[in-house]
């Protein structure tokens, strides 16, 4: 179980803190369950998130410590491109990265995103809106949580990857 205060990786919402833990005081839902309140980090609004504290739909995990953060940047250049066996299910490989909430499989994707959009810019085309959209997504959860973990800023953690796959 978490605890208030602590920041996790929620699903594709990417980093959120949780701001309580209790029942809901909402026309029917039940009282005596248990909800994480959720707070995403960097968007803006008053946006809440409520999922339940025994929700096995959503994956929900702590953020990096530091060092893992540490220890994931130095390693950054061993990750491969994401495999996309099918590319007719392109997107729905691209979702299934972004809800799994794991930072390897995230990286893969944000370096399959450099790759493509460098291929596309040397034959005259941009990249797709598609991957654009899932690339967005990829670098606000990842970044976010880099960020949050090495206490620096989200462009000096896209500076950090630009560096070491080559920003095109």
């Amino acid at each position: 179980m978490f605890e208030i205060g602590e920041f996790v990786v929620f699903g594709t919402d990417g980093v959120c803190r949780i701001e309580d833990i209790g029942s809901l005081d909402i026309e029917g839902v039940a009282k005596d369950k248990q909800y994480y309140t959720l707070t995403p980090v960097g968007k803006k609004g008053n946006n809440h998130i409520f999922t339940p504290v025994d929700g096995k739909r959503v994956v929900m995990r702590r953020v990096l410590s530091s060092n893992e953060a540490r220890e994931f940047v130095a390693g950054l250049d061993s990750i491969e491109r994401l495999k996309i066996p099918d590319e007719r299910k392109r997107e729905e490989t691209y979702k299934a990265v972004l809800q799994s909430c794991d930072h390897i499989r995230i990286m893969q994707l944000i370096r399959e995103m450099y790759e493509r959009r460098r291929e596309r810019v040397a034959a005259g085309k941009k990249l797709a809106s598609i991957d654009e959209r899932y690339f967005n997504a990829a670098e606000n959860s990842l970044y976010s949580e880099l960020s949050l973990s090495l206490e620096c800023e989200r462009d000096e953690v896209r500076g950090m990857i630009d560096r070491c796959f080559g920003d095109v």
